[in-house]
């Protein structure tokens, strides 16, 4: 169809990954041996001889689908799904070992930091160097030139190279090069997480006029799920390389996927509460495991939703091989945007003191009458400190949670984030003094 900009069809990409041999000598035989290989393939080119220090990996395989014009598109998965190496052949940077891509119209592209300027060049040359490669005239880019400076808030620096900048110099510098040289397609990796919060607001109103007002595409890679939910119309969820949910684009069923994937297996788990998998690596002394971390209801029953002011309950299942004096269980609460809400604790400031932790097996809960959050994600950090002396570990984002937003005030208006962090119980009233005669 003519509305079509990108077109795939049965891509894939191979890498060969070549493994250090674990001896670190080569005997004599294993020089003759290769010789005797390498002879081998001159007289029967057509012979496989396996060679066990070289492995095929198929960073993307079997990837089709079709993307339109004004289409914004937000790519998720977990690390190493495929997802810049995806993005990376749609911007010609890499060439796919199968499959073909019909492109149409101009592609600009913003990839890791690093990539795209000249980096002895000054900010003011990589805004006429870039728009070049874009293929855009030199009366064209000065029409942009002060937008895209002002945009990027760079003024003082324009004419310093860009290998004295910071990261988020250059990130802003190259986000409004890519962004308002007037392609037809916008590519956009994770390098938006380097910048401040205020600029990655800034870049995401940016994408949405790019694509709604101006009618172009955008692609996005994030692992922001608040920033794919707000930017993006369509989502793909890469898994392993391929393209799951039978190359669905339906944006909320990708993110329900990525979601349910992205942390541990058990399927308990859904769009709302997420539980890293991984915490284990945070655990940095031999004597204390943790065997399992549960967010549950007042029955014990595993939460599936979650409003504001709904009951909480954390539980935190352990191993203790030796006994622990005066142990503090440390919870703290975040927002998205990184802003403390609060530290739970189990010492003395907190009225309950934990006198020590015997050996063998427990577990420990922490309960909230009442979460009051408004709508958005939080993120809960799970330590365990001695009191006071030393913090043995912190598990960072062990539990993500996804309040929905909620009609508080019963006014009719599900309240978020936009509108602050925490409900206060309040009322207002409103008095009108008669006039003086």
């Amino acid at each position: 169809m003519s509305d079509i900009v990108i077109k795939v069809e049965n891509l894939g990409k191979k890498y060969i990954i070549g493994h250090q041999s674990k001896e670190k000598y080569t005997a004599l035989r294993d020089v003759i041996s290769n010789k005797v290989k390498s002879l081998g393939n001159l007289v029967n080119p057509k012979a496989k001889y396996e060679n066990p220090n070289i492995e095929e990996f198929w960073a993307l395989k079997d990837i089709s689908l079709d993307i339109k014009q004004g289409d914004r598109v937000g790519i998720i998965g977990r690390n190493g799904a495929g997802k810049s190496t995806l993005l990376k052949i749609l911007s010609r940077i890499t060439e796919p070992t199968t499959g073909s891509i019909k492109i149409k119209g101009r592609v600009a592209s913003l990839l890791e930091v690093g990539t795209g300027f000249h980096m002895e060049l000054t900010g003011r040359e990589n805004i006429f160097l870039n728009g070049a490669i874009l293929g855009m005239s030199k009366v064209e880019i000065k029409r942009k030139f002060d937008e895209i400076v002002a945009f990027a808030e760079i003024e003082q620096f324009l004419d310093t190279p860009v290998k004295r900048y910071s990261s988020g110099m250059y990130v802003r510098l190259a986000f409004a090069v890519a962004a308002h040289l007037e392609p037809e397609i916008l590519i956009v990796d994770e390098v938006l997480a380097v910048g401040d919060i205020a600029f990655q607001k800034k870049c995401l109103g940016k994408m949405e006029d790019v694509s709604g007002k101006e009618g172009r595409t955008v692609l996005f890679v994030s692992h922001n799920i608040s920033s794919i939910r707000k930017l993006c119309n369509k989502g793909l969820f890469l898994e392993k390389g391929k393209l799951a949910l039978d190359n669905s684009t339906d944006i909320e069923k990708a993110l329900f996927a990525y979601q349910n994937n992205r942390y541990q297996s058990e399927q308990l788990l859904n769009l709302n509460i997420d539980i890293r998998s991984d915490y284990h690596k945070f655990i940095k002394i031999d004597y204390f495991k943790i065997t399992k971390i549960c967010v549950l209801d007042a029955d014990d029953n595993n939460i599936y939703k979650f409003h504001t002011g709904d009951f909480l309950k954390v539980r935190i299942e352990f191993i203790c091989l030796e006994k622990i004096v005066s142990p503090a269980f440390i919870i703290g609460c975040q927002s998205e945007n990184g802003i403390k809400i609060f530290d739970l604790s189990t010492s003395p400031v907190s009225g309950y003191h934990i006198n020590q932790l015997k050996e063998g097996e427990g577990y420990i809960e922490l309960s909230i009458d009442k979460l009051n959050l408004l709508g958005g994600t939080y993120y809960f950090d799970i330590s365990l400190a001695r009191s006071g002396i030393q913090r043995y570990f912190t598990i960072e984002q062990a539990i993500r949670l996804n309040i929905e937003p909620t009609d508080i005030y019963e006014s009719g208006f599900a309240l978020s984030q936009k509108h602050g962090l925490i409900p206060v119980s309040h009322t207002w009233n409103y008095f009108l003094n008669e006039a003086q005669n």
